[in-house]
């Protein structure tokens, strides 16, 4: 139970963490998607190398895990970029929350990569959310912000079908530190030659807010690994859609954003999903304990 606690804990550190995330990035102005990208992952691959060097553990890609690392890369790199465009032109709880459908895409993908077999309520449940999906994309020819919703919902897709292949190769014996440097390092080299063409000057304003979302990534990153360590996905996934509220919260002390109506309903019924899984899931175990 002192584990869960724990893990409870570092997963809204992690919630708070990657919420900040999203706020320095929009805080940090009119810049481009590819020049955020890049430093947030620059950033990120400097800790991951660092991270090898402290632990003293060899650069080594399997053979066999290539084309999942790679696969990873490519599905979380252009996730990030649509992320990131989706927190630049919605509100900041809207793009968290549709980056939040990644464990229903995760279900979905995880059918025909890891040959996982969903259960009747994981089929309904990413149904369901999907449904309050549709209130907060709105998708109507009156509704300005469509177009940027389903990038944003693309960053979901990207999300969750990275973490299935993360999970496909972690299984093959990838070490974590090393697909988090062949990510962070791929992301890097594809959004280089835009940030070449494309490089608007940044004020030390602008730098300190950069190096700030990459730091709040780091914590994010950081909390989130600790969490599972502590204790399983099943016990701790609810919580992290907290990074929802506390979105919502910068949004409206810091941008005056409040949320519409029919996006707050989808907020409930998404988080809503997420919490019947987690008690069934609960539910299970502890039937589970009482049989042994």
């Amino acid at each position: 139970m002192k584990g869960q606690l724990k893990g409870i804990i570092c997963i809204v550190i992690a919630a708070v963490g990657f919420s900040l995330m999203t706020f320095f990035v929009r805080l940090a102005g009119d810049l481009p998607t590819m020049q955020k990208a890049f430093f947030r992952n620059a950033f990120a691959l400097m800790i991951a190398v660092s991270t090898l060097l402290i632990k003293k553990e060899k650069f080594e890609i399997p053979k066999n895990c290539r084309l999942d690392i790679f696969l990873r890369c490519l599905f979380g790199t252009t996730g990030l970029i649509a992320n990131f465009y989706a927190i630049d032109k919605l509100d900041l709880a809207d793009s968290n929350m549709l980056n939040k459908l990644s464990p229903f895409f995760a279900i979905l993908i995880s059918i025909p990569v890891l040959k996982e077999k969903p259960t009747r309520l994981d089929i309904g449940a990413t149904l369901i959310a999907f449904m309050g999906a549709l209130f907060i994309i709105r998708p109507t020819g009156n509704n300005m912000s469509l177009i940027p919703s389903l990038i944003g919902l693309y960053g979901g897709f990207g999300a969750g079908t990275a973490y299935v292949f993360v999970r496909r190769a972690g299984g093959k014996g990838a070490k974590t530190p090393v697909i988090v440097i062949c990510f962070s390092l791929f992301s890097c080299l594809l959004t280089l030659p835009f940030l070449i063409i494309n490089f608007v000057p940044m004020s030390l304003k602008q730098w300190l807010i950069m190096c700030m979302a990459g730091l709040s990534a780091a914590v994010g990153q950081f909390a989130i690994t600790t969490a599972y360590k502590f204790a399983p996905a099943k016990k701790l996934s609810v919580f992290d859609y907290m990074q929802v509220i506390f979105a919502a919260l910068w949004g409206v002390i810091f941008f005056g954003e409040v949320p519409v109506p029919m996006s707050i309903v989808g907020y409930i019924i998404i988080i809503g999903v997420a919490v019947v899984r987690w008690e069934k899931a609960r539910r299970d175990e502890m039937k589970n304990v009482d049989t042994e």
